[in-house]
């Protein structure tokens, strides 16, 4: 078997849900890739290590009782709303915002039983200014647009899957100068999944 870290979404829910892989090993594996990677990309802006492994144990003990992702590590863009864990946009201007809820996008995540891995970093307010991450192939090129921390987390095998947002090119971008998928929603089908939420 490879790595944890290597494992794509499918495969390590397959493995998770025959027990064959906990999502504390998951877990583990990515925070370890994580350290031995970071801070040279500079994809990460928070990340809280013994709450994430506090989190894959519970995941662990629902095994079998779980949602469709149960257990999986994701990557968050840092302007999604996660209920005490700062958002910052990147700016100095929200250092210390805490928000009291989670952005819908992120519930929907932790219902299905997705663990909230980190903070991925944006340019700042995802606008246009220059990422700080790193291209993990060529530190030489652009890693591309605000969701650049997310696809750059991906690429590096860092998270199996993470949250961008898009308005002009920031999810499409990122990832195809970093080599991976991006997927943006039409309008009426993420509206029409969040309205879906309750």
């Amino acid at each position: 078997m490879p790595h944890p870290y290597e494992l794509s979404v499918a495969e390590a829910v397959s493995l998770i849900s025959t027990r064959e892989l906990s999502p504390v090993e998951l877990a583990q594996s990515l925070l370890d890739r994580i350290e031995a990677l970071e801070p040279a990309l500079k994809a990460w802006v928070y990340l809280d290590r013994a709450a994430v492994l506090a989190d894959a144990e519970a995941r662990e003990r629902e095994t079998g009782n779980g949602g469709a992702l149960q257990g999986i590590p994701i990557g968050v863009k840092d302007i999604y709303y996660t209920a005490g864990i700062p958002t910052t946009a990147c700016s100095r201007v929200y250092a210390d915002f805490v928000p009291e809820h989670d952005a819908a996008p992120v519930a929907l995540l932790k219902e299905a039983g997705a663990i909230m891995l980190g903070k991925t970093v944006t340019t700042e307010f995802a606008c246009m200014d220059p990422s700080p991450t790193v291209n993990p192939w060529n530190a030489a090129h652009t890693p591309g647009g605000s969701s650049s921390g997310s696809a750059v987390a991906v690429a590096a095998r860092m998270c199996p899957a993470a949250l961008g947002s898009q308005t002009v090119g920031s999810v499409l971008r990122p990832a195809s100068y970093n080599g991976v998928v991006g997927f943006k929603p039409s309008y009426g089908t993420s509206q029409q999944a969040w309205s879906n939420s309750g």
